[in-house]
């Protein structure tokens, strides 16, 4: 395989990562703005923590895949990403994550398959198909 060909299969791989990633991300935030952020406040109240950390949500949820998806400062996006899903992971399933499921999956499996992408997308940053490149997402 000739070098111009293997930095296009590895563009186009990340590509498909921040699309899959950033894609199916947004849907969450789109549902927490139709349906509210109270579950959000609740298990933040629940835990201690100041309700006003929900705001994180949305810059997590949607304004990130967003970026991502574009690829517009992919590296902070998939930190965002990467926060909130360790967020969730200790508030909403604690020791329940690594619990087998119904259908044999981890019950929190979805976030840590998303926790996966972001930590890609840090280290790989978002290729050479975005919109803005910046001098520390080059792959060179």
């Amino acid at each position: 395989m000739s070098n111009l060909t293997k930095v296009a299969s590895v563009d186009l791989g990340i590509l498909i990562l921040r699309l899959s990633v950033g894609g199916l991300m947004l849907f969450h935030g789109i549902a927490k703005v139709l349906h509210g952020h109270d579950a959000i406040k609740g298990i933040l109240a629940e835990h201690g923590l100041p309700e006003v950390l929900w705001i994180g949500i949305p810059l997590c949820e949607l304004i990130a895949p967003v970026l991502m998806i574009l690829g517009i400062f992919t590296r902070l996006s998939g930190l965002a990403i990467v926060l909130v899903m360790v967020s969730t992971l200790f508030l909403a399933f604690g020791w329940t994550t690594f619990s087998i499921g119904k259908y044999g999956g981890l019950m929190a499996e979805l976030n840590l398959l998303f926790l996966g992408g972001g930590l890609s997308l840090i280290f790989t940053g978002g290729g050479k198909y975005v919109i803005h490149q910046s001098s520390n997402d080059m792959l060179n």
